[in-house]
């Protein structure tokens, strides 16, 4: 009973303490930063569970000599550097705590005040385009929009005061000044209202509005909207329900995302039952039998079956969830041998030593790896080669390695338009990753590779 009652008490102080062999482990307050102050004025914040401690400062304020002037441990704990210890923080630091054989490294940053308008959108349909060097904001609403009722919603800094107040209606007929206030910082927008015409290029979604869309989506959507001339977003019920003007539209867009993947006929209909409703595909099949054209990237390289075009699905899909994202450790690529003279691969950031290969991403890069393709080989059986390939799709590989064709095109004919696939999990638009986890030395390509998708499929 005595060595029982010697162990547990063993085990329970184990568990109260991090070993210095291991310093991922969760201690309850033995080597704690418990308050933290720079300067004499500046507090820090600090997060327990992710062992950071951020000290906010001015928008104008010299970083690189500053005073740990209080620091207040766990009883017992001793810190390096210690209060009193200059620290240069024009970059983080570490504050590194130990309490006997025991100790905890918390990340040390500051952060200037800052006020920013992050998000703006018009009756939670039309997006803000911001430019965040003039401080402008644009936004397009469609032909016959009262300007004098339209309501923002607004994201900003978090805890900043804005004025006027979003949610509130406006009268946006001429520009309107939006001042964002946090701290020391202050910033003011103006906000321009104009109409658009018909959209050129439509993307299409499941949901009802851009705001709905996951994080994927969005960024994609919203990377559109900013760049691409009389480009829009409809839903497919907007789009059987004959919202959407499509007498100028020469290019829909729709890339699908779904945490986790999708493969299969029963897997899509079940998660795009909109994409597949009789009305939208009459609508749409209409609009290729006429010349237009689909880019379709990441899941949605299913639809052409809907379309009447492939006799059969991409038979190798699999995916990730954002929230369990994989970082890439160097940059990714796929193969596009053979095929680098096609207008989608046209004026890329490549590898010089590479010519014949596409990277999108960097390391530090965090993805879902989202891919739907087309196995290429005997070992599978159903696709033995890129000619079985084309007989049995009617496509052909305008991307992929040896045993995949991770992007395929059908070919404008005088019957319809031209489709243009893309199921390569490397064609990736958003990453949880932070911004200093990784570079965009190649990333801009996903952008560029659409871009050209969008001016090669309008002509």
């Amino acid at each position: 009973m005595k060595k029982s009652l010697i162990y547990l008490f063993a085990l329970l102080v184990g568990m109260t303490a991090c070993d210095k062999k291991d310093s991922t482990f969760s201690v309850d307050g033995d080597c704690k930063i418990e308050s933290l102050v720079l300067d004499d004025i500046y507090p820090g914040v600090i997060d327990h569970a992710a062992r950071t401690v951020v000290v906010g400062v001015p928008v104008v304020h010299d970083d690189q000599l500053m005073t740990i002037t209080t620091l207040k441990l766990s009883a017992g704990a001793t810190a390096t550097p210690a209060q009193g210890a200059k620290v240069n923080m024009t970059s983080p630091a570490v504050v590194h705590v130990e309490n006997g054989n025991v100790f905890l490294d918390y990340k040390l940053s500051v952060k200037h005040d800052e006020a920013r308008i992050l998000s703006f959108m018009l009756n939670d349909l039309y997006i803000g385009i911001i430019d965040q060097v003039a401080h402008t904001i644009a936004v397009s609403v469609p032909v016959g929009t009262d300007m004098k009722t339209l309501i923002p919603t607004i994201k900003t800094t978090e805890g900043a005061i804005l004025t006027p107040a979003a949610g509130v209606p406006c009268d946006f007929s001429n520009p309107v000044n939006f001042t964002v206030t946090y701290g020391t910082a202050s910033t003011t927008y103006t906000v321009t209202v104009k109409e658009k015409g018909n959209p050129v290029v439509l993307y299409l979604g499941l949901a009802e509005t851009v705001s709905q869309l996951n994080p994927e989506e969005q960024e994609a959507v919203t990377w559109m909207l900013s760049n691409i001339e009389n480009s829009d977003y409809a839903s497919f019920a907007d789009l059987a329900a004959g919202r959407v003007v499509m007498s100028d539209c020469k290019v829909i867009w729709w890339h699908f995302h779904k945490d986790g993947g999708l493969e299969g006929k029963a897997s899509f209909e079940a998660n795009a039952p909109e994409a597949v409703d009789y009305t939208v595909l009459d609508k749409l099949k209409e609009f290729y039998q006429a010349g237009g054209s689909f880019l379709l990237t990441r899941y949605a390289v299913n639809y052409p079956f809907f379309l009447g075009e492939a006799e059969c699905f991409p038979n190798n899909a699999w995916g990730g969830k954002e929230s369990d994202a994989e970082r890439v450790n160097s940059p990714w690529e796929f193969a596009i041998t053979g095929h680098t003279d096609h207008a989608l691969w046209q004026n890329l950031t490549m590898d010089p030593s590479v010519s014949d290969h596409v990277y999108t991403c960097d390391a530090g890069y965090r993805i879902t790896n989202s891919t739907a393709q087309y196995h290429i080989g005997t070992d599978w059986g159903g696709y033995d080669n890129r000619d079985v390939f084309h007989e049995k799709t009617g496509a052909y590989d305008i991307a992929g390695g040896n045993d995949a064709v991770v992007a395929w095109e059908f070919r404008r004919t005088a019957e319809h338009g031209a489709i243009i696939c893309i199921g390569s999990g490397c064609y990736d638009w958003y990453t949880v990753a932070e911004p200093s986890e990784y570079t965009s030395y190649y990333h801009a390509n996903v952008a560029k590779i659409t871009e050209n998708a969008f001016n090669y499929l309008k002509q």
